[in-house]
């Protein structure tokens, strides 16, 4: 019976002679994640974008799009004329398929086209008539409450008619703020972080550091996994596999135990700012939360973000861990996260390490690291994936991806 999707944004409405590039990024990302199941008609009205002739699609078509930020919400909707028996009878077909054991609902009216002969609760009583007459079911009008709502939108042209409202994400289409990059480890947090800079229209490139043989083949799968749940709210995303044993090593070697933590997050955030640099992101996503472990005090965030020229943004900041975690189920990454596999992170944590460390405590233990060298060799040996929601598309030495941007 649906034919058509209708789809709804709300900030984007907000952008004034902004707001058509913001539209056009939008349907271009819907395009996008529709592409492998055809070439849909798009078309675009003030507040509202249509998906046309979908018809034995909708529920691939809902559940991907209810992914893509931007939109806030979508609903399938049947179309009719302006005629208001022709009107009647298709929200009596919306209300069989939305009640087909009976129950209670309303209708609710909205009336875009104010040349419309009747006005909104003339059309909610004229509606709600019909279908209590005509309804083979047991049905009652419940205003406040009710099972189900038949919603009539009067548009210039035709009518639309449609009782599911599914949401999406909300937030800003991928592609209308820029470049980041992720820090992402196999953890529960750092996924959830990107996500929530997807949501604010962020492309995000994501750096997991890899320590092989300290953290295993399996750690790096479980990463690659986190990142196809990624892709999913942004079609495409690419992996930079951070090679890090040699700088973990040397931090062993040549660092006092307690500061270890401090220093090898100061080594990464370093990595990260030249990658960061070289693909034009503008700043650094991390997954950190105040108090949360010892690199994430406040002490320790200052002495880390001393090495980096460019902001580094915590989405998480404020949240506690059941916050992030509810997040991270709704997401789909929450399951994996948990698989018992360690990154780099935590296979190095000493018994007790500085969770209030002095800058220039964290300068003096650096100063037996060839640190120019230690990055510029880590950089030489990373590799890039190209990562799409089914698998690895692609994969690169840092240094031949170049020049490759998504």
């Amino acid at each position: 019976m649906y034919t058509d999707i209708l789809i709804r944004y709300g900030e984007i409405g907000l952008k004034g002679k902004n707001r058509k590039t913001f539209e056009k990024i939008l349907v271009r990302n819907i395009k996008e994640c529709l592409r492998d199941l055809g070439q849909f008609n798009v078309e675009r009205t003030y507040g509202r974008i249509y998906l046309r002739q979908v018809d034995g699609l909708i529920d691939q078509i809902v559940e991907r799009l209810a992914r893509v930020p931007g939109i806030v919400s979508l609903s399938p909707v049947v179309k009719t004329g302006l005629d208001m028996e022709e009107i009647k009878e298709m929200a009596l077909r919306v209300l069989e398929d939305a009640l087909p054991d009976g129950g209670t609902f309303k209708v609710e009216t909205k009336r875009a086209n104010k040349n419309f002969p009747l006005i909104s609760p003339e059309i909610n009583r004229q509606v709600s008539a019909h279908l209590l007459i005509n309804f083979s079911k047991e049905l009652k009008v419940d205003v406040h409450n009710p099972d189900t709502v038949v919603f009539v939108e009067v548009r210039s042209e035709h009518v639309y008619l449609y009782s599911k409202v599914i949401d999406g994400p909300g937030g800003l289409p991928v592609g209308s703020s820029g470049r980041g990059l992720l820090l992402l480890s196999g953890g529960i947090d750092s996924p959830v972080a990107g996500w929530l800079g997807m949501k604010r229209g962020v492309i995000i490139d994501a750096l997991h550091f890899y320590s092989f043989p300290f953290t295993s083949e399996r750690s790096k799968e479980k990463v690659i996994e986190l990142a196809k749940v990624l892709a999913r709210y942004s079609g495409k995303m690419r992996l930079f596999i951070g090679y890090f044993t040699n700088i973990q090593k040397a931090i062993g070697l040549k660092c006092p135990e307690r500061l270890h933590i401090t220093i090898m997050r100061r080594m990464m955030f370093r990595m990260a700012t030249e990658i960061a640099h070289r693909y034009n992101a503008k700043v650094l996503f991390t997954g950190e939360s105040i108090g949360q472990v010892a690199s994430q005090t406040l002490e320790s965030m200052e002495v880390i973000n001393a090495v980096t020229n460019i902001p580094v943004l915590r989405p998480l900041i404020t949240m506690d861990k059941t916050e992030i975690m509810d997040l991270a189920r709704k997401i789909g990454t929450y399951e994996i996260s948990i698989q018992p596999y360690e990154d780099c992170c935590t296979v190095f944590v000493p018994d007790a390490p500085a969770t209030r460390p002095r800058l220039k405590d964290a300068e003096a233990a650096e100063k037996d690291l060839m640190i120019d060298q230690l990055i510029k060799e880590a950089i030489e040996r990373s590799t890039v994936l190209i990562i799409t929601p089914d698998g690895v598309e692609a994969e690169y030495s840092l240094a031949e991806e170049q020049g490759v941007m998504l």
